[in-house]
């Protein structure tokens, strides 16, 4: 009993502080991804975000609970976290080009995912560079900031990667949609009703994990290629 106790509360433990190293990064990620929708909508001529206030960093407004409970699932189960915000409304209206104007609305995102991973890239140089004395304070705040800027660097690739997937409702679809011609746009946007249901098939049996595996791995290699030259 005193044994199984042990492991239980060892368990919650590592469990907390997965939690806890991924979460600074999770939200920035999942905040500046639809921020950037939201931005590049309005300097495209669509206030409708702005007037909702979600052109902010306050992560309360942009809070999905869906997408929370499944950060805490995959953060606990899977070796790729996955979670979203709640989608910035945008109205393509009011764009000059609303089909030019969705492609880089919808690309705004994952871009800013990228840029991000190459931010906490450049932070895990700058902290593996300051190895703490052992047995200091610093030393665990050390190895907090090592692991949080590997999670960085992982968690904006993946959402990244996994917004481009041109499965609706992901970002991909409707890049995809934009450059189809109109009437194959229109049918292929007619599948956005099973998109969701997609999605969690894939997770679930792992085929969305080995598809963008490789495109993880690839670009955090690229990444410390290029930190590397700094």
């Amino acid at each position: 009993m005193v044994a199984a106790k042990v492991m239980f509360t060892t368990d919650i433990a590592a469990s907390v502080t997965k939690i806890a190293v991924a979460l600074i990064p999770m939200l920035l990620g999942m905040v500046c991804h639809e921020v950037a929708h939201g931005w590049v909508a309005y300097k495209l001529g669509d206030p409708t975000a702005k007037a909702r206030g979600r052109l902010t960093l306050n992560p309360i407004p942009h809070i999905d609970p869906m997408g929370t409970a499944m950060f805490v699932l995959t953060a606990l189960t899977s070796p790729f976290v996955i979670g979203w915000a709640r989608p910035v409304p945008v109205d393509s209206r009011w764009f000059t080009n609303p089909r030019k104007g969705m492609i880089l609305v919808s690309a705004a995102g994952p871009i800013t995912n990228f840029f991000l991973a190459i931010i906490f890239g450049i932070l895990f140089a700058f902290v593996a560079q300051s190895t703490p004395v052992p047995g200091s304070l610093y030393a665990s705040v050390y190895t907090f900031l090592y692991k949080m800027c590997i999670a960085g660097v992982w968690i904006n690739l993946t959402l990244g990667w996994f917004n481009l997937m041109p499965f609706p409702p992901l970002d991909g679809s409707n890049i995809v949609a934009g450059l189809l011609p109109p009437h194959l746009a229109y049918k292929f946007q007619g599948f956005s009703r099973y998109g969701f249901i997609l999605i969690i098939l894939l997770l679930a049996t792992g085929f969305l994990g080995t598809i963008i595996s490789p495109l993880i791995t690839g670009s955090a290699e690229l990444i410390q290629q290029l930190i590397s030259l700094i």
